[in-house]
């Protein structure tokens, strides 16, 4: 492969994780649920198309196989369980945060700021192609963490965590081309039973409270 070649891929690649880094902008900055699984699934094809040229780039031909599972579990499964909850427990939109919208965002650019600082002295280390996008990466699962904090609904909650996933996977592309595919099988698995544990508990806490507000859980303690 070609230097130019290689730039060109490694521009690419930071475009596809630049892309989903702006998803997590607009997630955080979203009230409606619906259009937060929606921007998840649309970060989730962001990180498929990144994932495949990464592999088409460097001819580890796995990373295609991650890159399908990820279309299939992320962008069509667990939206579609998510959606089916929502519907469920008709709520339409999170009114109430621990962290309102504006602050969201600032703490998320600060965020941002801290990943790119942290991995400064790392980035020269890594890879061609993908070595820009760790900074990323750790941006996407900082934010991801943050989202978790900042939402009190357990469907935005479970978002949080998706994103936070998308940051590990996006990392694991920059940092070594991919984990092993028993490990991606492994992980894509754990993720499709965590949407379905939580699609039953987001229920059972509606059922118990009439709501599905985390915070209410602390009435649980003695």
């Amino acid at each position: 492969m070609s230097l130019l070649t290689q730039h060109l891929g490694s521009q690419l690649v930071d475009l596809g994780s630049a892309l989903l880094l702006l998803t997590c902008f607009a997630i955080v900055a979203q009230r409606r649920l619906s259009a937060c699984v929606d921007l998840f699934a649309l970060q989730s094809v962001f990180l498929a198309l990144t994932a495949a040229l990464v592999a088409f780039l460097t001819g580890i031909h796995h990373i295609y196989i991650a890159a399908a599972l990820t279309i299939v579990i992320k962008v069509v499964v667990i939206p579609r369980i998510l959606k089916r909850v929502i519907e469920r427990l008709n709520v339409t939109r999170e009114l109430q945060m621990n962290v309102n919208v504006p602050t969201g965002l600032l703490v998320c650019g600060g965020l941002v700021i801290l990943a790119f600082f942290i991995t400064q002295p790392i980035i020269p280390l890594g890879f061609l192609l993908t070595r820009d996008s760790l900074a990323i990466a750790l941006a996407i699962i900082l934010i991801g963490f943050f989202t978790m904090i900042a939402r009190k609904k357990a469907v935005t909650q479970v978002i949080g965590f998706l994103v936070m996933e998308n940051g590990l996977f996006l990392g694991a592309a920059a940092a070594a081309y991919g984990m092993p595919l028993i490990v991606e099988l492994g992980v894509f698995f754990d993720v499709l039973v965590g949407a379905l544990i939580i699609g039953i508990y987001s229920h059972r806490l509606q059922d118990t409270f009439d709501s599905v507000d985390t915070s209410k859980l602390t009435t649980l303690k003695e």
